[in-house]
């Protein structure tokens, strides 16, 4: 997207072949965007932070919430008219949360009660706003940011707790003038941008992504005698969350940045099999409050990993769950009791309750790439065999999941 906005043609390599990042290419040609993709290289053909064409058709963005709700942002700065879509899924996630701060700048947003289809109806230049996220979340701080790319004065947003913060490092690298730092309040933080603002083409190597390591990362670590080194993987310091965590499990990981490119830091991970076990056996390993913005994308997965441990694992203030691809915490609470784990689950969270044998079951995925890979890893560790239903979601982020997993495991 920021590609799209910036003059000239950006080489993207390395790209994804997840349905998420087809389908935003998909949007941006009818946007007017030229591309071309040969494997996983992309060439973008900038069109200038102004340049987009009204689309003809609404714009589907599948199952990405990443992709509409920052798309949302782009438009908010277009002169025209575009309706945002996608599948049943993403028809139910909550959308208010970008719609207020995008028309407080002057965008008219027209939505389902808070839900998609969004009908953006943008405006140039809109108008700069200070605004405090009221739930944490990366792709709203990037929706108001990228909306800010078209406005006169800035853009200001602050978090209580920070987010992932890819977008203002790709932005910089674009060559947009982006400031984070320390907010008024105690403990929070900002990030902002100046417009107008004119992005230069760049050329991108896409690190691998740690979200998508974790669960080879968590594999590895789980089953005695293997090991795993994961090169090229990104690090930034705002994903690595989910590393430090499983370290404080027992897990022996060691990570390394060897260098940065584009703005994000890239390294090698290593990972060497033990049955995790934490020094106490009567406290449950437990996450929540801050922690839970940075991890989000791996609770289910960490709570596998809390069904291995001597204290297990209790989860809280995870309520995001609920309104993911599925309800991830009553998905991952019927997955392990399948499986034979001792779960307590709860209105934000949930409580698996010691180390488990696990037993190989049949797990509703409920189409949610999240909860099939995550119950792929906990496949490995259970006896006998372990049937995920709508395994075939893994698309959505993954593709090459199954086959690299089957690649690895003896």
């Amino acid at each position: 997207m920021i590609a799209a906005l910036a003059n000239g043609t950006s080489r993207i390599r390395n790209f994804s072949p997840s349905e998420d990042c087809a389908a935003t290419l998909r949007c941006l040609e009818q946007l007017g965007v030229s591309i071309a993709r040969k494997s996983d290289d992309v060439m973008i053909q900038g069109a200038g932070t102004r340049g987009l064409s009204a689309p003809k058709e609404p714009l589907d963005c599948g199952n990405s919430g990443t992709t509409m709700r920052l798309l949302a942002g782009v438009l908010a700065g277009q002169d025209l008219e575009a309706t945002l879509t996608g599948d049943e899924s993403l028809r139910s996630r909550p959308m208010q949360r970008i719609i207020e701060p995008l028309e407080m700048m002057g965008a008219e947003v027209l939505s389902n009660d808070g839900r998609p289809p969004l009908t953006i109806r943008g405006r140039n230049p809109l108008r700069p706003i200070d605004y405090e996220l009221l739930v944490a979340s990366a792709q709203v701080k990037s929706a108001i940011l990228l909306a800010g790319l078209n406005v006169n004065g800035q853009t200001k947003v602050v978090e209580q707790t920070p987010t992932r913060d890819h977008t203002e490092r790709m932005l910089r690298w674009f060559g947009v003038a982006v400031e984070q730092g320390e907010a008024p309040k105690e403990g929070h933080k900002f990030a902002s941008v100046k417009s107008p603002a004119s992005l230069t083409s760049r050329d991108v190597d896409v690190p691998g992504d740690i979200s998508s390591a974790a669960y080879f990362i968590a594999a590895a670590g789980l089953i005695e005698g293997s090991s795993v080194e994961i090169i090229n993987v990104g690090l930034n310091p705002s994903r690595v969350g989910f590393l430090s965590v499983v370290k404080s499990s027992g897990l022996t990981i060691n990570c390394e940045v060897q260098r940065e490119h584009c703005n994000e830091p890239v390294g090698v991970v290593r990972v060497e099999g033990s049955r995790a076990a934490k020094e106490s056996t009567d406290t449950p390993w437990t996450i929540g409050g801050d922690r839970i913005a940075g991890l989000i994308d791996e609770l289910p997965l960490l709570a596998v990993i809390g069904s291995q441990l001597d204290g297990g694992i209790e989860i809280r203030d995870a309520n995001e769950l609920r309104v993911k691809e599925s309800d991830r915490i009553a998905a991952t609470v019927a997955g392990l009791r399948a499986m034979g784990a001792d779960v307590e689950e709860f209105d934000d969270g949930l409580r698996v309750g010691g180390r488990t044998r696990l037993r190989g079951a049949r797990i509703d995925s409920r189409g949610d790439h999240r909860i099939a890979m995550s119950f792929a890893v906990a496949g490995l560790l259970a006896e006998g065999d372990t049937e995920i239903e709508q395994a075939e979601c893994v698309s959505v982020s993954f593709p090459e999941f199954f086959d690299l997993l089957e690649s690895v495991v003896e």
